[in-house]
């Protein structure tokens, strides 16, 4: 008997689950399916890495098959990252059907995406923004016969204030506490599927911390990544000028790494993505363009060298890791100057992490190697900030 039978999903559905390797169906889809495919607006509340997508993209997809219409769903969600990833499992999941999805995000051309539209998608998965500029300026584009909305990560798109323009039949999925202003503007009597209503952290995740001088966070990333070499890492940063920098110091001292962040044309960002995921690169230097969905299952370890301003981003980045019951590692670089910052993360999760054990001696050794490769890190940025400097005034 195929495991997702008993939420109601239809067989062709399950098929495609069973050949995904989904073996059973995580709590937030025991909870939410059923109700999502008797068609009531659902509110879903789980951890990251528990199973969201799915939840949502089955009971779409068996409407789809029920009813068969173009332009049937809309999926809003927050980084152009996450809008590819969630079009590459309604295309996985929806693949025996023919179901044809349509990814609108900027830093795309605005023309090859509006040829795309006029096919008329059955599924349309785009970031606000771009969306915007499609319904304002795109002839003919049109979601008034739309039978789903779906806000994933809803509290994050609500905070780009577009919920003036969300009106709709809803299916809103998000980590956190249903914003009561959506219940009241988009929502008919939503029913809440709460598996997690708490800030949380999954069991398998081992956290730690380190307390460091700010002026030896780079010694103390390289001494980490040699000790722990030969896993995967996500780095994150706070901006991308920093992203930037330890990426190329990095790979001066031999290490493949890879930047991410939001001052990357969107072909290249998606070229980092994919490298990073074949394993042709085991670092991601990611600013927080990465801590939202992305389901990148081998991660090992993810790094917060720079610690998160926002004590709910630190549970987005650290759930890169330990996803789907498997294990993960996180250490969070905590400087002098991030010591309430990192009080108010403990108070969040409702644990004391404990420290990364480390060697100063042979911390210490590696100094003048990084000094040499900060050098070098910080020259290649400038030459690549003249060089865009350049390139934009020759645009003027």
């Amino acid at each position: 008997l195929p495991v997702f039978l008993p939420q109601g999903v239809t067989e062709v559905l399950c098929e495609a689950c069973d050949q995904l390797g989904w073996k059973s169906p995580t709590k937030i889809q025991i909870e939410a399916i059923p109700v999502a495919l008797q068609g009531k607006d659902v509110i879903g509340l789980a951890e990251t890495g528990s199973g969201k997508t799915g939840a949502f993209a089955l009971p779409i997809l068996q409407s789809l098959l029920a009813s068969p219409q173009r332009l049937h769903t809309l999926v809003l969600t927050p980084t152009r990252e996450l809008a590819f990833q969630i079009s590459e499992q309604f295309e996985a999941l929806g693949s025996s059907i023919g179901v044809k999805c349509a990814v609108v995000v900027g830093g795309i051309d605005m023309m090859s995406q509006s040829l795309v539209l006029a096919k008329k998608p059955h599924i349309v998965i785009a970031t606000p923004g771009r969306l915007i500029d499609h319904m304002e300026n795109t002839k003919g584009f049109s979601l008034r016969a739309l039978k789903f909305l779906v806000m994933d990560e809803a509290d994050r798109i609500l905070n780009m204030d577009f919920e003036t323009e969300v009106s709709a039949q809803s299916n809103t999925f998000t980590s956190f506490k249903p914003l009561l202003k959506l219940q009241r503007a988009a929502l008919k009597d939503p029913v809440k599927c709460a598996v997690s209503t708490k800030y949380s952290t999954v069991e398998k995740l081992q956290q730690y911390y380190i307390f460091i001088p700010a002026k030896y966070k780079d010694c103390y990333l390289v001494s980490i990544l040699n000790e722990l070499a030969g896993n995967s890492f996500i780095i994150f940063c706070s901006t991308c000028n920093n992203a930037q920098r330890v990426a190329l110091l990095l790979r001066n001292l031999g290490i493949t790494a890879i930047p991410l962040h939001g001052q990357m044309s969107q072909n290249k960002r998606l070229g980092a993505l994919n490298k990073f995921k074949s394993k042709s690169r085991s670092v991601l230097l990611a600013t927080d363009v990465a801590s939202r969905g992305l389901d990148i299952p081998h991660v090992d370890c993810v790094i917060n060298y720079d610690i998160p301003t926002h004590s709910k981003d630190y549970i987005h980045r650290v759930g890169r890791t330990a996803r789907a019951g498997r294990s993960g590692k996180s250490i969070t670089f905590v400087t002098q100057y991030d010591v309430e910052l990192f009080q108010r993360i403990e108070t969040l999760i409702g644990k004391k992490l404990p420290a990364f054990p480390t060697q100063e001696e042979e911390v210490m050794m590696l100094v003048e190697r990084v000094s040499e490769a900060q050098r070098f890190a910080r020259m290649v940025s400038a030459l690549l900030y003249k060089i865009q400097h350049l390139a934009f005034l020759t645009l003027l």
